[in-house]
């Protein structure tokens, strides 16, 4: 079996590398490429990669390479993890919002549409490559925003489905909670990437989302840096993206006070890469963990596992809507517990959205169809809908701004600007 990852010289590949190693059981793989146009970059983590196969004796042959196609060839799955435009491009999307009172955030608002824009040509390009080379290579997208980006490749025909690592870190964490095997967590887990909420938590066939937050509602709240009087008041546990719409303009204030998570990131990948470049070190360093993708690796190895070996296991993916969430279209994409098999991700039944929920998700995903088209079509008047349908900016003056600011701030990205 070979995998390919495309985005291989990120810092977060060798946690990606550690589950491959450890979880080889469920994803045996006999080839790993990494792919990245960081040549540098790519010697220092591809060196690593192949240290941490040795130290827990895994017997697969991992290369690297700037040269995608080659790369791409032959491989059974791709995984696509890559940020176009960098630290620095983060930045400004983290940054020129706040200009409007508008939040800064890679996937969410005026930021996620920059980002959007970038990264949609870019990914389906190499889909395109991925399809020449290989028609029947699955891509597994962890490039963010995914929702779009997945969107984007399942409209253009491809075999495509989206990670997110949320869900399982949820998982994670309620089964400390409540000290049983992560495993024995099922979440019903509804909404879009970064736009999701735990309605319930399965232990044993019971539901114990009452007592996990009549127990440990506090610590949930404080991790999510929401108020405990809104968990209960929900009775659900949202995502902490969810903190961008519920407490926008706290979030603005806080940050306008301190550096951008772009600026720490990117301090921190360069001592990770120093930490690399050891030839020492063959395992995942212990900073690693405040980089962020918490269990990535895990959701990886499940997702790609489920789709090449055809086990029809439960994941929570981006799939097509078709039908699930019935108030919206069928081609959205939502981020939903699923059965994935060799054909790909089916979409379980859910419960029908209650309307607090509802209206949000419904007017999110207005959104996404017109970043899409953004994204796929460019032009001034497309950026500015989108931007004027997102329920965190829809105002004439900042969407305006927003639009002219985004362009500015991404031309060398944007052919049609």
């Amino acid at each position: 079996m070979k995998l390919a990852v495309v985005g291989g010289g990120s810092t977060y590949t060798p946690e990606l590398v550690d589950g491959f190693a450890r979880l080889r059981d469920a994803l045996p793989l006999a080839e790993l490429v990494l792919i990245d146009p960081a040549a540098d970059r790519l010697e220092l983590v591809g060196g690593l990669a192949r240290r941490i196969f040795a130290r827990q004796g895994h017997p697969g042959r991992i290369s690297w390479t700037s040269d995608l196609d080659a790369g791409v060839d032959g491989a059974d799955a791709v995984l696509l993890q890559l940020r176009v435009g960098g630290q620095a491009a983060r930045n400004e999307d983290e940054t020129w919002p706040l200009d409007c009172g508008c939040v800064g955030q890679e996937t969410t608002g005026a930021g996620g549409l920059a980002k959007a824009l970038r990264t949609v040509p870019v990914v389906l390009d190499i889909a395109e490559r991925v399809r020449r080379r290989n028609p029947d290579a699955w891509i597994v997208d962890f490039t963010n925003p995914v929702g779009i980006v997945t969107r984007a490749l399942l409209t253009a025909g491809h075999r495509a489905v989206g990670l997110c690592n949320v869900a399982i870190g949820f998982q994670r964490k309620f089964a400390r909670h409540l000290g049983v095997a992560p495993e024995a967590v099922s979440l019903e887990h509804v909404g879009l990437n970064h736009l999701t909420w735990e309605r319930s938590v399965t232990v044993g066939g019971h539901n114990v989302l009452p007592q996990l937050l009549a127990e440990h509602g506090e610590a949930i709240a404080a991790d999510l840096h929401m108020p405990r009087e809104l968990l209960d008041r929900l009775g659900v546990v949202p995502s902490y993206y969810l903190r961008y719409f519920y407490q926008h303009d706290e979030v603005v204030r806080e940050l306008l006070g301190r550096p951008s998570r772009a600026a720490e990131v990117a301090e921190m990948e360069r001592q990770l890469l120093a930490l690399y470049g050891d030839p020492a070190l063959d395992e995942k360093p212990e900073l690693l963990g405040k980089r962020g993708g918490a269990f990535y690796s895990e959701a990886a190895v499940a997702l790609t596992s489920s789709l090449l070996r055809d086990t029809g296991d439960v994941q929570v993916v981006n799939a097509l809507n078709n039908g699930t969430l019935p108030f919206l279209p069928d081609d959205a994409v939502i981020e939903v517990p699923a059965s994935v098999d060799a054909r790909g991700a089916h979409p379980l039944p859910v419960h029908p959205l209650e309307p607090l929920f509802a209206g949000l998700v419904a007017g999110v995903t207005a959104y996404e169809h017109l970043a899409l088209e953004a994204a796929l079509k460019g032009g001034r008047g497309r950026v500015f809908d989108a931007l004027l349908a997102h329920p965190l900016i829809g105002q004439v003056a900042y969407a305006d701004r927003l639009t002219d600011d985004l362009i500015a701030h991404n031309r060398e990205h944007l052919a049609w600007a």
